[in-house]
């Protein structure tokens, strides 16, 4: 999906709202347990509720991966329901160099035709790039997340006077335009959000 289309997507529905599909099979209504698949039901009835109104879903890996084998069909499953008429973002957090970064690339870009996928930036820019040779896919980049454990090292002080998740936002920035990258901003520090849009003005973020 294309940044024009996109903001296509945002004036058509009047909206930036991303639904997250984390879905715990311990914690789906009774009334599904009952059914063949339960968390891909459950999906479906919320992309079913939200289809009109969200510009992007965002399924977390992890609760997936959990389920071994039958977790991968049924993620695969929820983004060919999805369709194409929304951002699909897959919540990996992958991070690593060279092939391994390509092959993770190729499995969720290629294999599951996500749209955007979230990287762990760590490594620095050699376990980034190879994220970024995907016509119409995102590398979604955790810039400053909104955990309390964000403040061990997002937060630190540099010798050049900046905190680290600026350094981190900023050089990313010359890595990639706003066609191929985003980041991730925590909906918990919403005193940075300025801050960080003069970092990055022309990027999308994900809260």
């Amino acid at each position: 999906m294309s940044p024009d289309q996109l903001f296509s997507l945002i004036k058509e529905r009047n909206s930036y709202l991303c639904v997250g599909l984390d879905t715990d099979i311990e914690k789906i209504p009774p009334h599904l347990l009952k059914t063949d698949n339960p968390v891909l039901e459950f999906n479906k009835a919320i992309i079913d509720a939200t289809r009109d109104l969200c510009v992007a879903y965002k399924p977390n890996i992890a609760f997936y991966e959990a389920l071994g084998v039958e977790g991968w069909q049924i993620l695969d499953d929820t983004i060919n329901y999805i369709g194409d008429k929304h951002l699909i973002i897959a919540d990996a957090k992958r991070g690593d160099i060279g092939n391994t970064s390509k092959l993770y690339a190729k499995a969720f870009f290629e294999k599951l035709n996500a749209g955007a996928l979230t990287i762990a930036p760590y490594m620095g820019k050699d376990s980034v790039t190879p994220f970024l040779g995907f016509e119409g896919k995102y590398v979604i980049l955790l810039g400053l997340t909104s955990n309390p454990g964000s403040d061990d090292f997002q937060q630190l002080d540099l010798t050049s006077g900046k905190k680290l998740f600026q350094e981190v936002i900023q050089t990313a920035t010359t890595w990639a335009g706003p066609d191929q990258m985003m980041f991730v901003i925590g909906a918990t520090h919403p005193e940075k959000f300025k801050e960080i849009r003069e970092l990055a003005p022309d990027y999308f973020s994900s809260l």
